[in-house]
C-alpha cells in the first residue's frame, strides 16, 4: 500500500463523533433578562453557557452589561444599527436568492465572544496550516516533490483546472504563494475546533468583518470598551505593509490596485468598502493595460505603472491570453508581467489550487513530511473516493456523508446524505461508483451553538468562523477577529453567504488593555504633497459621467411629472387647463411615456391619464419610466461607491428603497404618488448640495457634473421646444408650469413682480447665465469644464469639445429674445425652434467626442471632423 493510502485511511479516526443527546439547563433568568430565557441545542458545544448550564466566565462582564441595558433598550439600538448598515447599503451578491441578487447584509445584534487563550492555540493552528499550504503550493509550481514521492495523486493537479500550468516555474517575491488566507473552522460537540474548508484563492470576507465591528461597536460602545476586545486595524496594517513590500519598485509609495470582478461579484460591496479603507484604486480588468511586459492603470491622464495588484477574483479569470480564453473580466499579459517581475500579485496566481476538498485527506501526512509536525487543528474528515477502501467507506456510510465534487465547481451545491431517500442514495452510490475520481465525502461537523438576537427573543443558532490570515515576514498574522456566520439550520451553513444565513461580529478579548492602532502614517513620515491629478480610470470617470446625466434626468422627470400631479390634483377640472397638453408632450418628448399616448384638451383625456401616469413613475418594466431610471442610477452609483462619499451614497441608497411602488405601499392616489415625488426632489437636492459642497474639484467631480450640465441642458430644450414652439390662445399657465418646473417662480416674481410675459421668461431659462437653471447656465459652466480636460496644451487648435462649446455658447449669446419670441403665419415660432434644434444637435456630438476621446479612448467620430458656429 502507498503511503497517501495510509494517509487517506488515517482520515477516517479524525471523524467527529455523533452528538450526544443530553439536554443542557438554560442559563438562570437572574443573570440577565435578555438572556435568562436562553436554550442551548441539545448535544451541541454552546458558546455561551456550560453543560451545567452555567455562563462562561469569559461571558459573565458582557452578560452583566446586557443586563444593565435591558431588552428594551437593547431594542432600540439595534434598530439603530440595522438602520445604519441599511443606510451605508451593505449588500452581498447571492446569484440564486429569489429576492434578487443583491442582498442587504444580515448582521445580528449580540456578538461572539471568543477569550485571549483559546484563540491563540487556534491562531497558532492555523499559522502552522497556512504556512504548510503555501510549502505545498511552492512545490507544485516547482520541483513537484510531493507528486514524484507520491504523497499526493497527481491527478489531483494535473486533472484539476485550477492548476495553472503558464505558472509552473515561475518565482514569486519571497517564495510566498498565499498572501492572505482564511480557513472555515467550527467546533465539534466536545468544543474541538475543525477546519472545514481552505480559502486560498482571494479570501472573502475581511471586509464584512470589519463592517460588522464598526457596526456592533457603535452599538454597545461601553460593552466593547470594558471587555477589552482586540482590534482588526492591526491585520489591515500587516497587510498594507506585506503589499508594499511586494513592490519591484516603488518600494516607499508604490502604486497598489485592487482587482475586482466587478459589480457582479459576490463581494463587490467588499472590493469597494477595502480599496476605500486601504487606499487603494480599486480596478477591473478593463482599467488595466499591459505594454511592454509591464502593467499600467488607464486613466485621463494616460497610463500610470501599476506595481502591485490585490487581486480579489478567480486567478483563471485575469489573463485571459494565458489562463482561460473566454474571460472578459482580466487584461490580457498580466502573467507575462508577473514572470518579468515587474508587477507582483496578492494572491499568486494559481494559489487556487488548493481549495480542492480532495487535499484534505492528504494534509496530515503532508504535514509531517514538510514541517516535521502534527496538525495542530485537523481538517474535517475526509474520503477521496479514488482509493478503492475510501470508496468502499463512502459507499457504505453515506447516510451519514456529504458528498462534494473533487474539484471545486460552482453552482454544484453539496449533497448531505441524511437528507436522501433510499432510493436517492442508492442513485448517488451509483453514479459515485462509475466515477469515483470525482467525488470527496466528508463528515458533518455538528457545529457549535450561540445565542442570536431574534424577533422572538435570543435562539440558539449554528456557526461557524471564517479565520483570516496575512503574510508577515517569514510566517503569518491572524486577524484578532473573524467573519462569524450562523443559521437557525445546520444543513444551511455552508461555505458561503447563502439564503438563510446571517452574520455576527467575532470578539477576541484581550488579557491586557488594547492599543489603539492606526492605517494613517505616523507624524514624522514626510509625504508628497499634492491637490489633484489624473490618475482617475477612466472607466470611473465614465461610470461617474453617466451617474451625473442618470441623475440629473431622474430629477427632471420628477419635476416635470410632479408639475402635472399637482394641476391634475387641485380644485380645477383638469380637462379645462390649457398647460396640460404641451406638458404631456414634454413627458412624451423627453421618453417618460409612449409617443402614441396623445392628449388633448377635453374630458375624454381623463378616463386613462391617472393611469398611465402611475405607470410612468412606478412601472419598472417600461423603458424611460422613473422606477427604470432609478434603476439604472443605483446600479451605476454601486459601482463607484467607492468614490462617492459616505454621505452621498447615503442619499442614493435612501432615494432608491424610499421609492415604493402602489403594489408595495398599498396605494393607489395620485396625491399619494405626488407625496413620494416631492421626498424624491428633497433626497435629489441633498445630493446635489453635497456634490457643490464636498466633493474637490478632481477630474471625478468634473465628468460628474458634465453629466448633469448635459443632461439639464437637454431637458431644458426639449422643454421648451415641447411647450413653447406652437402659441396657445392664453400662454400665461404654460409659463407659470415652466417656471415652477425649472424652480424660477421665485426669482421672475423678484424680478417682475406678476407680470408672466414670454420674452421675460424665455431670457430667464434660456439665456440667463446667473439662473442655474437656465440653458444659459449650463453651456457656461460645460464650457469651463471642457477647458480644463486633458490634452496636449501644445497644439495649436482647438480640440473638438472646445469647438462644439464655442459653437453652442455663440450661437445663444447671439440670440435676440424678440426674435425669438416671434411668431409666424402659422402660430409657431421658427426662430426659436431654430435655435433649440441647433443646440439638440450639438449637446449629443459634445457627449460622444467626450466619451470617445477621454473614456473609452476610441479617438472622434468622423462626423465631428468639422464644427462651425451657425
Amino acid at each position: 500500500m502507498r503511503q497517501e493510502d495510509d494517509d487517506l485511511l488515517n482520515s477516517e479516526t479524525g471523524a467527529a463523533e455523533p452528538a450526544v443527546t443530553a439536554a443542557i439547563p438554560p442559563p438562570s433568568p437572574a443573570i440577565s433578562p435578555v438572556l435568562g430565557a436562553y436554550r442551548p441545542v441539545a448535544g451541541l458545544h454552546d458558546e455561551l453557557v456550560t453543560a451545567a448550564g452555567e455562563i462562561r466566565p469569559h461571558w459573565a462582564r458582557f452578560a452583566a452589561g446586557l443586563e444593565e441595558l435591558g431588552p428594551q433598550e437593547l431594542a432600540r439600538r439595534w434598530e439603530q444599527a440595522r438602520r445604519l448598515i441599511y443606510e451605508n447599503g451593505v449588500t452581498y451578491n447571492a446569484y440564486s436568492d429569489s429576492r434578487g441578487m443583491e442582498r442587504p447584509w444580515e448582521l445580528d445584534a449580540l456578538p461572539l465572544l471568543i477569550e485571549a487563550r483559546e484563540w491563540e492555540s487556534v491562531s497558532a493552528a492555523l499559522i502552522q496550516r497556512a504556512e504548510l499550504l503555501n510549502l505545498i503550493l511552492s512545490d507544485l509550481y516547482g520541483a513537484q516533490r510531493i507528486l514524484s514521492e507520491g504523497w499526493l495523486p497527481a491527478e489531483l493537479v494535473h486533472c484539476n483546472a485550477g492548476f495553472l500550468r503558464p505558472c509552473h516555474g515561475t518565482r514569486v517575491a519571497g517564495d510566498c504563494y498565499l498572501h492572505l488566507y482564511a480557513a472555515d473552522i467550527a467546533r465539534s460537540h466536545d468544543g474541538q475546533w475543525w477546519v472545514l474548508t481552505d480559502r486560498t484563492q482571494a479570501p472573502a470576507g475581511a471586509g464584512y468583518a470589519l463592517e460588522n465591528r464598526l457596526v456592533i461597536s457603535r452599538m454597545l460602545p461601553t460593552l466593547f470598551h470594558e471587555a477589552r476586545v482586540q482590534r482588526l486595524a492591526s491585520f489591515f496594517l500587516t497587510l498594507r505593509e506585506t503589499l508594499r513590500g511586494l513592490a519591484p519598485h516603488n518600494r516607499e509609495n508604490p502604486r497598489i490596485v485592487l482587482l475586482s470582478a466587478g459589480p457582479s461579484a459576490e463581494s463587490y460591496f467588499e472590493d469597494a468598502y477595502l480599496a476605500r479603507y486601504l487606499g487603494y484604486t480599486l480596478v477591473e480588468g478593463d482599467d488595466l493595460a499591459v505594454r511592454n511586459e509591464r502593467v499600467y492603470l488607464k486613466t485621463l491622464g494616460g497610463l500610470l505603472p501599476v506595481d502591485v495588484i490585490l487581486r480579489r477574483m478567480s486567478d483563471d479569470l485575469c489573463d485571459p491570453l494565458e489562463f482561460r480564453g473566454d474571460s472578459l473580466q482580466g487584461a490580457p499579459g498580466i502573467m507575462q508581467a508577473v514572470r518579468s517581475g515587474t508587477v507582483a500579485v496578492a494572491n499568486a496566481f494559481g494559489s487556487g489550487l488548493l481549495e480542492m476538498p480532495a487535499i484534505m485527506a492528504f494534509l496530515p501526512g503532508l504535514c509531517r513530511r514538510l514541517l516535521g509536525q502534527d496538525l495542530k487543528m485537523p481538517s474535517v474528515a475526509t474520503w477521496w473516493c479514488g482509493h478503492q477502501q475510501a470508496l468502499n467507506y463512502v459507499i457504505a456510510n453515506l447516510h451519514r456523508l456529504v458528498i462534494k465534487p473533487t474539484y471545486p465547481t460552482r453552482g454544484i451545491e453539496p449533497v448531505f446524505g441524511a437528507q436522501l431517500t433510499t432510493r436517492e442514495r442508492g442513485q448517488l452510490a451509483e453514479r459515485i461508483k462509475a466515477f469515483p475520481r470525482k467525488f470527496v465525502a466528508q463528515e458533518q461537523v455538528a457545529r457549535s451553538s450561540a445565542p442570536v438576537w431574534t424577533s422572538s427573543g435570543v435562539q440558539a443558532w449554528h456557526l461557524a468562523l471564517r479565520g483570516f490570515l496575512c503574510a508577515s515576514g517569514s510566517s503569518y498574522s491572524v486577524m484578532g477577529g473573524a467573519l462569524t456566520r450562523m443559521s437557525a439550520a445546520l444543513d444551511l451553513l455552508g461555505t458561503s453567504m447563502a439564503a438563510g444565513e446571517g452574520s455576527k461580529d467575532a470578539w477576541v478579548l484581550s488579557d491586557r488593555p488594547v492599543d489603539q492602532v492606526s492605517l494613517l502614517r505616523p507624524a514624522g513620515q514626510p509625504i508628497e504633497l499634492r491637490r489633484s491629478g489624473s490618475d482617475l480610470p477612466s472607466r470611473v470617470a465614465d461610470h461617474l459621467f453617466w451617474l451625473g446625466r442618470l441623475v440629473e434626468r431622474v430629477e427632471g422627470a420628477v419635476r416635470t411629472l410632479r408639475n402635472i400631479l399637482v394641476r391634475l390634483t387641485s380644485e380645477s377640472d383638469p380637462a379645462a387647463l390649457p398647460e396640460l397638453p404641451p406638458l404631456w408632450r414634454a413627458l412624451s418628448d423627453q421618453g417618460h411615456i409612449p409617443s402614441d399616448h396623445s392628449l388633448r384638451a377635453g374630458r375624454e383625456f381623463l378616463g386613462g391619464i391617472e393611469r398611465e401616469l402611475l405607470a410612468a413613475i412606478f412601472d419598472e418594466q417600461r423603458p424611460g419610466s422613473l422606477h427604470s431610471t432609478l434603476n439604472a442610477v443605483h446600479r451605476t452609483a454601486s459601482v463607484v461607491r467607492d468614490r462617492i462619499s459616505i454621505d452621498s451614497w447615503r442619499i442614493l441608497n435612501r432615494l432608491d428603497r424610499e421609492f415604493v411602488p402602489p403594489q408595495q405601499a398599498g396605494f393607489v392616489q395620485l396625491s399619494d404618488a405626488l407625496a413620494v415625488l416631492n421626498q424624491m426632489i428633497i433626497n435629489l437636492a441633498a445630493f446635489a448640495g453635497l456634490g457643490m459642497e464636498s466633493m474637490t474639484r478632481s477630474q471625478g467631480w468634473r465628468f460628474l457634473d458634465m453629466g448633469r450640465r448635459i443632461e439639464r441642458s437637454q431637458h431644458t430644450i426639449h422643454l421648451l421646444r415641447s411647450t413653447l414652439v406652437t402659441a396657445l390662445e392664453n400662454e400665461a399657465p404654460v409659463l407659470e408650469a415652466l417656471l415652477e418646473i425649472a424652480d424660477s417662480s421665485m426669482t421672475y416674481r423678484t424680478r417682475y413682480l406678476t407680470t408672466l410675459q414670454m420674452a421675460a421668461v424665455l431670457d430667464l431659462l434660456l439665456l440667463d447665465e446667473t439662473n442655474p437653471r437656465s440653458l444659459g447656465f449650463q453651456l457656461a459652466a460645460l464650457n469651463d469644464h471642457v477647458e480644463e480636460l486633458p490634452r496636449d496644451r501644445t497644439q495649436p487648435f482647438y480640440s473638438i469639445e472646445q469647438r462644439i462649446m464655442m459653437a453652442l455658447l455663440t450661437s445663444l449669446r447671439l440670440a435676440d429674445i424678440e426674435i425669438l419670441c416671434e411668431l409666424d403665419k402659422e402660430g409657431t415660432r421658427k426662430n426659436l425652434d431654430r435655435l433649440l434644434s441647433r443646440c439638440a444637435g450639438q449637446l449629443p456630438k459634445l457627449s460622444d467626442s467626450i466619451m470617445h476621446k477621454y473614456l473609452i479612448h476610441a479617438g472622434p467620430p468622423r462626423q465631428m471632423a468639422e464644427i462651425q458656429p451657425d
